[in-house]
Parts: C-alpha cells; structure tokens; sequence
C-alpha cells in the first residue's frame, strides 16, 4: 500500500474521510474504498528485529502470543516470519546469516529484497525489551483486518440474502467468532491466582461443613458425591433411549433455575431432539404432579386441584430464570455463539445440552469418531469459558444391554474423546430387578456415578414416577 508520493505508509488507522460515525451503511462501505487496512510496518520490523537478535525466546513469544505469519501485512515480513518459525521448529540457530542462507536456498531472498531488506531490519531495534509490545500491536492490527474482511463479507452476503435469517445470522456470528475466539492467549499463569482461588473454595468448604460448592441437582445422594455440579466442569448424563435422561436433566434444570428450590441461576437448555412447546408442557406436567395422559385424554376436572396446581407451575417457571433454545442442526460453533450472546445479556451459571449426538459437525467429511471429539472439546471449553457447568446428555451403545450387565465408560458411544474430556459420567440404568418394560414394584432407576476427577464414583438410587416422567429422591 503506498502514499500519493509513492512512499509506503506508516500509518495504521487513518480517521474517516468523509466524517460518518459508521451509523449510514451506505456511506460507510463507500468510505472503504482506498483505504489502508490497519497495519504498522514498523511494529513488524521490529518484532523481526527483536527475532533476529534473540531468536529462540522471541519466536516462542510469538507462537505463544498466537501470531502466525499471515498476520503480518507486508508479503517480505511475512515470508521472514515463516522461515523464522520453520527454523525454531528444526531447531536450527537464529541469526541473520544462517536466515539469509535458509532464504537463498529456497530461492525467496530476492523476493523479499535480497540480503540488503534483510540487513535494514536487522538494525532496527537494539534490545528485545519491547517484543511484547509489538507482538500484541501486530496481533491487535491483524484482528482489525480480519473483521473488516468478514464484516465486508457480511455485506455482501446481506445483499445477496436469499432467506432463511436466523441461520443466515448465525453463519455471520460463527465467521465473526472464528476471528475472535483465539484472541486472548493461553499462557502459562504463576501460582499465586490459583492458589488464592483455591484456598477460596477451601475456605468455604471449612466454613460450610459439607454444603454444596456448586449447583444442587435437587437429589440428596448425588450431592453427597458430587457437591453440587461445579463450575468449568463438563457433566456426561449417559443412558440408552427411553431411559429417562431428558426428564432427569429437566428435572436438574428445574431446581437450579427455581428460587425457591435453588439458587435460582440463569439455566440455559439447548434441546436440539423436543421443541421448546413440549419441554415446556413436560415440565409443567412434572412439577404440578399431573398425568400427562390423563391430560391428552380429557379426563382431568377443569376446576379441579390438577388446574390449580398447573397454573402455579406456570406461575413459577414464568418467573424463573430458565431458557430454552430449541434450534436443529446446530454445530458447536454456533452453540458457543449462542450461549456466548445470552451470557453477555444474563450471566449464565448452568447450561445443558441435549444431547452430544445430534450436534451437527462443522465439517461433515472427516470421520464421525473426529467429529464427536471436536463437539466435546467444544462443549468443555465452553465450560471454561463461561465459567459455569455444563451437562450434556449422552447416547450409550447397545453392549451393556446385550451383555445384561452394569454400563461403564468405554460404553459412551461414537468417541473415546468423552469419557477423556468429562469432569463427571452419570450414567442411568435399569434397576437389575427391573423387566424390559423397565417396570418393578417399586419404580426406580439407578445412578452411577462412572467418574469424577476430584470425588468418589459410586452408584445411587432414585424413584422413578412414571405417570408424571419425573425422578425424585429414592425411599424405600
């Protein structure tokens, strides 16, 4: 990019000519063009500078700080950088004139300007003091090109918008996020933070004698394993179909988001297989202890206790803090999104997805195993992310049942890669008294506690109340 005198411009912002504030569009794509992206050709000397005179730890920094050779604006500083990081990579010394010999061989030193460019950068800055600086200016500049380039996108898709908004909305916010999500770098952090947030949870656990840490699932006994669904853990409720683990994890749903019965934290439930009208009806069903067969069949009282009680469910759930997001077909990109939006608005402290299997992949060629394992990393960074727990619901494959035996782990179906990434598998089962039907004189189901990184695994009952579809704490 060059100046009217031919100069290459130094500048990294210029102000708008034509004095808009970004509120006319029209004025606004007008007043890209002839524009200089943002960019700082000094920034980018002198973080090659600082490369060349302490190329090993400088590299480091760069890789560390997430800074790959596109995102250097000048095509000489960007080839540079990739024979500097291809060079770290080998192991081999970083030092102008090996650079130079590198570049010679594979024919790109002329291409950059020769040893002479190579020279000229070299000198540039006397000490590394300041690498981090430019490495965060040159990210920052790069960031900035990169959403111009998608929000420019994002225009012209809008003007060759042929329906379908929501997902059209989605599409734009997932290119967006893909610019963004790797923004903040992932370095080393010293002792002393996690250490004071330890001993924080210390504390109140010396304090409260036993009381929950994290989110009450509403079941005495599987707090007594777990305490609480906790923050930044991801949550596996494992079962075959028709088990119950929709109504289960409704249930979970109900006492987090409940005042009344729980803390009353924002609860957001993706139902990617039931559409929001039915959980709704379900849960109305379950809290209020109306048969929801009885319901479809016109056999309850109009003016009975049965109303009554449905409409004080009503009353509550209105007044909770309790979201459904019932969209199909969604990825892990544009569930993180979703969930990343509604945080912003309403901090959220319990999210649930049901289930893991029916995420669509982002990219469906690669093979399935691959792409369930990218849906449960997605799932447990979007717990660390948003610091809150996250419970996904799980399919498991047909062996236990064949085999007539207790489910276990290497039972989760379609990736090894959930089992890996959970914090706690929960898996439902079938009484061993229990027929097919799965019904016993006694409705119950069982709870297995299959894993928990920092506590005990176990199994536990709880009762089963068919007519309602609701589980409850276990007595004899």
């Amino acid at each position: 990019m060059a100046d009217d005198d031919g100069k290459p411009s130094r500048t990294s912002r210029r102000p708008r000519s034509d004095g808009t504030n970004g509120g006319d569009s029209a004025h606004a794509a007008a007043a890209l063009v002839g524009r200089s992206a943002p960019h700082s050709i000094e920034a980018e000397e002198y973080l090659l500078s600082c490369c060349l005179i302490d190329g090993n730890d400088t590299v480091a920094r760069c890789l560390e700080g997430k800074i790959a050779p596109s995102a250097f604006y000048v095509p000489a500083n960007r080839v540079i950088f990739e024979k500097l990081v291809e060079m770290y990579n080998k192991g081999a010394a970083i030092d102008l004139a090996v650079l130079a010999e590198e570049l010679k061989t594979t024919r790109q030193l002329d291409e950059i300007g020769g040893y002479a460019y190579l020279t000229q950068i070299s000198g540039r800055i006397p000490t590394t003091a300041q690498a981090p600086y430019f490495i965060e200016k040159i990210r920052e500049l790069f960031l900035l090109r990169e959403l111009i380039k998608v929000a420019t996108g994002a225009v012209e898709k809008c003007y060759d918008y042929n329906g379908g908004l929501e997902e059209f909305i989605d599409k734009i916010e997932q290119d967006i996020f893909a610019v963004t999500q790797d923004r903040i770098s992932d370095a080393a952090k010293p002792m002393k933070g996690p250490v004071n947030e330890a001993m924080g949870v210390i504390t109140k656990m010396l304090t409260k004698k036993g009381e929950l840490t994290g989110i009450s699932s509403g079941y005495k006994d599987l707090d007594n394993f777990t305490y609480g669904f906790q923050r930044q853990e991801m949550i596996i409720l494992a079962a075959r179909p028709s088990m119950g683990k929709t109504s289960l994890a409704l249930n979970f749903a109900e006492t987090a988001a409940m005042p009344k019965t729980g803390r009353g934290v924002t609860t957001l439930v993706f139902s990617l297989e039931m559409s929001a009208a039915q959980l709704a009806l379900r849960m109305l069903c379950s809290r209020a202890r109306v048969n929801m067969k009885l319901l479809r069949d016109g056999l309850l009282s109009k003016n009975g206790q049965e109303q009554q009680d449905l409409l004080q469910a009503a009353d509550d759930f209105s007044k909770s803090s309790l979201y459904i997001d019932d969209s199909s077909h969604l990825t892990i990109m544009e569930l993180r999104a979703k969930a990343r939006r509604l945080h912003a608005r309403n901090k959220l402290g319990f999210v649930i997805v049901d289930y893991l299997q029916l995420l669509s992949p982002t990219d469906p060629k690669i093979p399935r195993e691959q792409q369930v394992a990218e849906i449960s990393r997605g799932l447990k960074a979007l717990a660390k992310e948003l610091d809150v727990p996250v419970l996904v619901l799980s399919q498991l494959n047909r062996a236990a049942e064949k085999e007539n035996r207790t489910p276990k782990l290497s039972d989760l179906r379609e990736s090894g890669s959930i089992e890996q990434d959970a914090d706690v598998v929960l898996m439902l089962a079938r009484p061993k008294d229990a027929d097919e039907k799965f019904q016993v004189a006694a409705d119950s189901a069982e709870l297995i506690v299959a894993k928990q990184r920092n506590g005990p695994v176990g199994e536990l009952k709880l009762t089963f109340l068919r007519d309602i579809t609701r589980f409850e704490n276990y007595t004899q």
